[in-house]
């Protein structure tokens, strides 16, 4: 598995939102697993959102997609995503 973060603003979150889940047929079809969204309490068009994702390269190759740039003009993204990729180095409870 690997773990995709993306933090971006978008213009409006509803509309956003609409697009996203509207995406979640392609998102599965490429690989994805779970994600979570969250937002800052001070600021709900600011989003960070985890995925969990099949291999890295099946991440890579959805995230490089024009299908996806399109999506992301049509949701009303408007700040450049910041994307990382990261596998898991540990795991523990409290």
């Amino acid at each position: 598995m690997t773990t995709v973060l993306i933090k971006h603003s978008v213009e409006d979150f509803d509309k956003w939102k609409a697009e996203f889940d509207a995406f979640h047929d392609n998102r599965k079809a490429s690989g994805e697993a779970t994600y979570q969204i969250y937002r800052p309490i001070d600021n709900p068009n600011t989003l960070v959102i985890l995925f969990e994702w099949d291999s890295m390269d099946n991440a890579k190759s959805f995230l490089e997609s024009s299908d996806l740039k399109e999506a992301m003009v049509r949701a009303g993204v408007s700040s450049e995503p910041e994307i990382t990729m990261m596998e898991m180095a540990g795991q523990g409870s409290t």
